[in-house]
């Protein structure tokens, strides 16, 4: 063992949920999205296109009051309606989700697993809300395997801000130099390097053309002919500390 494995060891992997976990954006929040419009009798249905440029704009409220604002609503009515849309949304997100709707990208379960059986620990940091990013996490990993989970709920920032990964690092009471994150997106890279984190990104059909500068490993997915293992998650986190 190096000096560097010696005094910051890999304990921990800290999991993004949207479009990491899950190819969830496209075909799991947008339709949510977009029947909340119909049951709300408001006129916008966003197509897949259209989605992947909204998601510039980081949190489901805020990316509904951005596209209301452009359509000629005032800051507040915006704000107001699009808090209102993003209930509804949320409770038809997690029926989808209760519904097992929602599948693991592929080669996830199995990275997991090799995880657990290294003996690194597993945690998710998301600011997501918790009232389906739990039911989703439990669906996609199974109970117990994941030990902390930092939701939208406990921060009052979300990504790019790093609140997200030192709460989860707080909890796991470890510091950034034994953890690796895993991202799918410019946004979540810029709050996990934020919080002094090793990061591999595992780009999504939204994220793959985006600049990830400042990443340890990027990754079209979690299998293929390089899947991702622990050992590959150890060598690129002692790399990431030996530079």
């Amino acid at each position: 063992m190096t000096g560097s494995d010696a005094n910051w060891p890999l304990r921990a992997v800290i999991f993004d949920v949207d479009g990491t976990l899950a190819d969830t954006e496209r075909d799991g929040h947008r339709p949510a999205f977009n029947t909340a419009f119909a049951a709300h009798g408001i006129d916008i249905s966003w197509d897949a296109e259209e989605y992947g440029h909204l998601l510039k704009t980081p949190g489901g409220r805020q990316r509904i009051a951005a596209d209301l604002r452009s359509r000629g609503h005032s800051e507040g009515d915006a704000e107001t309606l699009a808090a209102q849309l993003h209930r509804t949304k949320t409770q038809i997100f997690r029926e989808s989700v209760l519904a097992g709707e929602i599948q693991p990208r592929p080669g996830l379960v199995e990275f997991v697993a090799g995880l657990t059986e290294a003996g690194i620990r597993i945690a998710v940091a998301t600011t997501g809300r918790r009232a389906w990013v739990e039911p989703l996490v439990h669906h996609l990993l199974g109970e117990g395997t994941v030990e902390v989970m930092v939701t939208g709920d406990d921060v009052s920032r979300l990504k790019p801000d790093p609140e997200v990964y030192l709460r989860a690092l707080n909890q796991l009471r470890i510091t950034s130099k034994s953890a690796l994150a895993v991202e799918d997106s410019q946004l979540g890279l810029q709050a996990a390097v934020d919080a002094n984190l090793a990061t591999v990104v595992v780009t999504t059909n939204y994220t793959s053309g985006q600049d990830f500068t400042g990443a340890a490993l990027v990754q079209s997915g979690y299998d293929g002919e390089s899947p991702l293992t622990a050992a590959i998650c150890r060598q690129t986190h002692r790399r990431w500390w030996s530079a």
